[in-house]
């Protein structure tokens, strides 16, 4: 069909999508991928895919564990705030962290952002914060891919998603050897991590009409806003090295489930894992959730982490050494439960 004389070509920045914002973008973050490259990456920035060469001869059976995930609704309150420079540590803690449950060593991380408008400024300040958590968590930064997609979400609207690949020996894969008389070592969070914000949300800033911007409560040197925003602290390097000190039969990463719900996921059929709250401190941002929501104690547990973000269970008589091993890694740790013979369930007390 013949077009109209007086219409004009239309080009695809005409429907929104900005080709030179996502080559300027590329630009900006060059650096920040480059940063976290460990000796194992071949090549560079800008090509189809992320090539690593792994130094098989260290294995004698090693197995490939990967991960993906994102960071849910916490990403809105990032949006809130104007604060794009921290949300990507958090992408890259729910998959590494996860990936360093089985035992493993994270190798390489990717990941995906999806956004209403590409602007180069904001995304280069979300890739900060994924290369720093790819440091943190030793891990290289091997590729990723920003998409923009106008008329499905709003200018300055964002979502990411992770993906991580770690390596581990077939001898090494964890849990193993979870029994009774173990005791469950609980590695502090200092706050919600990347999950209950959906809970969180209704219950501070549309029930109670709290704002984002006043102090968190009374007393508190951040506001409500940063407090939530804390970024989740990445525990993979700690739990490798733990593994060479301590003989470790399981880690929980403390997710969506809370305790229960995660704590399970490690457990034999014959065995109940009993935690006692109380046991070690509990962050200020919780109570004010649950005030603010009218929320249940059970309905807490099974929402958020409540001050712990990763539980180790380890033989009884090595809760010293791994406090010590992970007090020196500057990880605050506490003894918290223990494992019973039971049904595979978690079972939650007060002090």
């Amino acid at each position: 069909m013949n077009k109209h004389p007086s219409e004009t070509p239309l080009t695809y920045a005409d429907s929104g999508v900005d080709i030179a914002a996502g080559d300027k973008a590329v630009q900006f973050i060059k650096g920040h991928v480059q940063s976290t490259y460990r000796k194992e990456v071949v090549g560079n920035i800008g090509g189809f895919g992320g090539l690593f060469a792994v130094d098989w001869q260290r294995y004698q059976q090693p197995l490939l564990v990967s991960s993906t995930d994102g960071v849910g609704t916490k990403s809105f309150i990032a949006q809130q705030l104007g604060r794009l420079d921290t949300i990507g540590i958090d992408l890259v803690a729910m998959s590494a962290d996860d990936v360093a449950v089985q035992g493993a060593e994270p190798l390489f991380f990717l990941d995906y952002i999806s956004t209403g408008r590409v602007v180069p400024e904001e995304m280069e300040q979300l890739v900060a914060g994924v290369a720093q958590g790819c440091r943190d968590a030793g891990c290289a930064l091997l590729g990723g891919e920003m998409s923009e997609h106008p008329g499905l979400m709003h200018p300055g609207d964002f979502d990411m998603v992770g993906f991580c690949v770690g390596v581990v020996e077939r001898s090494e894969v964890l849990p193993r050897d979870v029994g009774a008389g173990d005791t469950i070592m609980g590695i502090a969070s200092p706050g919600l991590r990347s999950n209950g914000y959906s809970l969180a949300r209704r219950a501070l800033l549309d029930r109670a009409g709290r704002l984002l911007d006043e102090a968190a409560w009374d007393g508190s040197v951040r506001t409500l806003g940063e407090e939530l925003l804390l970024p989740s602290v990445i525990y993979a390097k700690a739990m490798n090295t733990l593994q060479r000190e301590v003989a470790v039969h399981a880690f929980a990463h403390i997710t969506g489930g809370g305790l229960p719900g995660n704590i399970d996921r490690v457990l034999p059929n014959d065995c109940n894992a009993n935690v006692t709250r109380g046991t070690w401190p509990e962050p200020r941002i919780f109570s004010e959730i649950q005030r603010a929501g009218a929320i249940s104690d059970d309905e807490m547990q099974h929402v958020f982490n409540l001050g712990i973000g990763m539980a180790v269970i380890v033989p009884a008589g090595a809760e010293q050494a791994t406090i010590d091993t992970l007090n020196g890694l500057g990880h605050d740790a506490f003894a918290i439960g223990t494992v019973a013979q039971g049904h595979g369930v978690v079972n939650i007390a007060s002090a």
